[in-house]
């Protein structure tokens, strides 16, 4: 299988998301002249995080593999200080490397172990799962996580590389697999419209690895969050409108105490915020219907519990987007047509959300 370098960043900080099979082998030459080398990956994935430990032996390094709880029980405060009194222990400088191996969980975790050790050392993320390739593990947003919300603590932090290896996405459960395509389609809606139509296209094969149009979605994703990254590294404009779903999509996150998955909780937020931008007037039925249809053919969810709402509106208020109490939302203007809606009122948000529920 060929190789695809999709690169990400400005000129000087530059790096390049490597999608394809068999692509381990770059490893080396991302982790550069490093001595030693953390990889984090989690617990369950030891026998993933195996083959990248194998490439870094035989190329000289030091490893020191540190594995951590699976899915976002290893985003928190606590897990983050273990790490960092591992290095400690290990004497890891600034001239060492972290490789971060697994989901978006794991990624997030290890690029900001990476930003935060010693002000920032080397990383280089190997993404196993569609989310992390399509979406955690690009664009050097590192975080963790807190009692108050997701992703509350965090730094700007680019990788050297990405190495998205498709040979893995196979072993993954289906019901992970399909979270990963909300960003995908989220992808589609916000700047590619031909994400939409692959999709539609072939909803059955969207949710397959084997699918037809597989790696093409994959690389599409990954070239629109390249390119919106490419102009916005710190969040500071544009770079806003890949948290389309992103506001709810938390709040529903943290109210199932990240127990519920990611993909799975955009999914939801995506029909919101298009509910929300049919009720100010800025889209039509249309395309809020073409959010559910595209979304619930590849099995994901377009609705959530009515009595979930004051709940999730509390949620919301300390949301990353939030300017003082005026909340902000990623809407459509249309198709491809991304905008920020700030300060909706209180019964615009209402009405939204009891469409999603299913009882408007």
């Amino acid at each position: 299988m060929s190789v695809t370098r999709i690169g990400v960043g400005e000129p000087a900080s530059r790096y390049d998301v490597v999608v394809g099979s068999g692509v381990l082998s770059e490893l080396p030459s991302l982790v550069g002249d490093a001595a030693q080398v953390a990889v984090i990956h989690p617990e369950g994935l030891g026998v993933v995080a195996r083959p990248v430990v194998g490439v870094l032996e035989a190329a000289g390094y030091t490893v020191r593999p540190m594995p951590v709880p699976d899915g976002e029980a290893a985003k928190t405060a606590a897990v983050a200080a273990d790490l960092w009194s591992r290095l400690g222990r290990h004497a890891f400088t600034r001239s060492d490397a972290v490789v971060g191996v697994g989901g978006g969980a794991a990624t997030d975790l290890a690029g900001f172990v990476a930003a935060t050790w010693l002000r920032g050392v080397r990383s280089v993320l190997v993404p196993t799962t569609l989310l992390g390739m399509v979406d955690a593990a690009v664009g050097g947003k590192t975080g963790i996580n807190t009692p108050e919300g997701k992703n509350l603590v965090g730094a700007f932090h680019p990788p050297a590389g990405v190495l998205c290896d498709l040979a893995t996405l196979p072993s993954l459960p289906t019901a992970d697999y399909i979270g990963g395509l909300a960003e995908i389609v989220k992808a589609g809606f916000i700047d590619d419209p031909v994400i939409c139509d692959l999709v539609e296209d072939d909803p059955q094969g969207a949710t397959s690895p084997e699918g037809k149009h597989t790696r093409e979605l994959v690389e599409r994703a990954i070239r629109v969050k390249a390119d919106v990254v490419s102009g916005d590294l710190k969040e500071s404009g544009r770079r806003e409108i890949l948290n389309y779903g992103h506001t709810l999509g938390h709040a529903v996150e943290r109210a199932e105490n990240y127990t519920f998955r990611h993909g799975y909780a955009v999914a939801i937020g995506m029909v919101f915020a298009a509910e929300l931008a049919r009720v100010t007037g800025r889209i039509d039925a249309g395309l809020v219907e073409r959010h559910r249809t595209i979304l619930s053919s590849v099995g994901l969810p377009t609705s959530y519990a009515a009595e979930a709402w004051p709940r999730l509106r509390e949620a919301m208020s300390v949301d990353k987007k939030a300017r003082g109490a005026t909340l902000r939302f990623v809407v459509l203007d249309g198709l491809a047509e991304p905008a920020i809606l700030s300060g909706p009122t209180d019964e615009q948000l209402t009405e939204a959300y009891r469409a999603v529920t299913g009882d408007a």
